[in-house]
């Protein structure tokens, strides 16, 4: 009896009953927010701008502010209440929503990252390409919060968490950038990333609704209910398998380095040795520890050796490099860093002379354009001015003595042919058209007669 009272009431800790809102209300705001049109379509639009921006810059704190505008949470819970109420039409309206925002979602992140300027794949976008079994977790619990928030009175910020942590938004750009650059293990990656939130978060919503006991619609057909959830199991399965063997083989990968480095704490250190370097070859099954000062012993390499097995190691063959090899190493090492620094002060310098050289051209260009400039409109000129006979350009820089500013100008000299003289006013016309046809800041025009 005492048993079944403490049972009771750790039950009644995790009753969910007493705090459930009404059960109508719950349906009609998750089915209010399956739709996507009007203002809901452009705040989608909104976001995915900036999640990409976001992924694009590598700024955390963006991509959160776009997961909390996001509305495509929506469409998500709402195909899983569809399916834990029975509801067919909803699950429809859902599936078709949900499509929709998805192929605008990618679309609008693809045309961003095609017209960007930053093409460099960041951090934060890399990140969203190697889904595993931690990323179902994150989603099925993030789902299960939201669902339990959404269907209960006081629901804080809870809804907000779920949408940072559950992340649909930069799956969905990264998978926009793998389309607009190409890389196509970046879009299956990424999309895949999407279609495991997606799966978990409505499998969640489907759990919840059927712990906190949904009243359920029934199928004009029974046959029809059973079909859709051993769909829905089906698709759970499909879409948990690629992620288990990838976090296997993480898992594996993880184990492995660390009994490499526990293999070469506990067998290879000694005093007065250090371990400079190890590099596993998975083509040739060997071990390499490149190790300096008191040389490792053929005995204890021997025993290291045999020791391999006890840490997994037993296929790889032990390969110390030390003593003459470990200096050569050491020396090659040194000589690629110096032929690396080597190489970038060639290619600085090389940047400065080419700078110099811009410099002295369009100096050198200054100089003859207004030789080539005199020859091209003398013939313009005399047809202004027929008196004149000869005209020269050339640049000129005033200097004063009693100030370090210098003053740039073109000088205009002319000449007449000796019969008809220039006016005061043929001159002054004669400046205005040099001006224009040259394009000169400043010109003075001399009058050798």
């Amino acid at each position: 009896m005492k048993i079944k009272d403490f049972i009771e009431q750790v039950g009644s800790y995790f009753n969910l009953s007493p705090d459930k809102d009404d059960e109508q209300t719950i349906i009609a705001q998750i089915t209010e927010g399956v739709s996507f049109k009007g203002a809901n379509l452009w705040v989608l639009i909104f976001a995915i701008f900036i999640a990409s921006l976001g992924l694009n810059v590598n700024s955390t704190a963006v991509i959160i502010g776009a997961m909390l505008i996001s509305p495509l949470m929506g469409p998500i819970v709402g195909m899983g209440l569809a399916v834990g109420i029975n509801d067919f039409e909803l699950l429809k309206r859902a599936v078709k929503n949900f499509g929709v925002a998805t192929l605008i979602s990618v679309l609008t992140a693809t045309a961003y990252f095609l017209t960007s300027p930053l093409s460099e794949a960041q951090s934060e976008l890399l990140a969203r390409t190697s889904p595993t079994l931690y990323d179902v977790l994150i989603a099925f619990c993030g789902g299960a919060a939201g669902i339990i928030a959404l269907c209960t009175r006081g629901k804080g910020n809870v809804i907000p968490g779920v949408a940072i942590a559950t992340a649909l938004m930069p799956p969905l750009c990264t998978a926009g950038y793998g389309l607009a650059t190409g890389h196509l293990l970046y879009f299956l990656g990424a999309f895949y990333l999407f279609f495991i939130n997606t799966v978990f978060i409505a499998l969640a919503t489907y759990c919840g609704v059927r712990l906190m006991d949904f009243r359920k619609r029934e199928y004009q057909l029974t046959e029809n209910a059973i079909r859709g959830r051993r769909i829905l199991v089906s698709i759970v399965i499909v879409t948990i398998l690629p992620a288990a063997y990838m976090t296997v083989n993480i898992v594996q990968q993880d184990i492995f380095e660390n009994n490499v480095r526990k293999f070469i704490k506990t067998e290879l250190t000694q005093r007065g040795t250090q371990i400079i370097s190890n590099n596993i070859d998975k083509d040739s099954m060997k071990l390499r520890v490149v190790a300096v000062g008191r040389e490792i012993s053929s005995a204890t390499q021997a025993e290291a050796q045999r020791r391999m097995q006890e840490y997994g190691l037993k296929a790889y063959t032990l390969r110390i490099i030390q003593g003459t090899q470990s200096d050569s190493v050491l020396a090659l090492s040194s000589q690629l860093t110096s032929l690396t620094t080597s190489r970038e002060t060639e290619k600085q310098q090389l940047l400065q002379l080419s700078t110099e050289n811009t410099q002295l051209y369009q100096e050198l260009y200054e100089y003859k354009r207004y030789e080539t400039l005199a020859t091209e409109i003398l013939p313009e000129l005399t047809s202004l001015f027929p008196q004149i006979s000869k005209m020269s350009l050339q640049r000129m820089v005033e200097v004063n003595r009693d100030s370090t500013d210098q003053h740039s100008y073109v000088t205009a000299i002319i000449e007449s042919d000796g019969i008809k003289a220039l006016t005061k006013e043929d001159t002054k016309k004669l400046h205005d058209w040099l001006m224009t046809r040259i394009k000169a800041d400043s010109l003075i025009v001399i009058n050798r007669e």
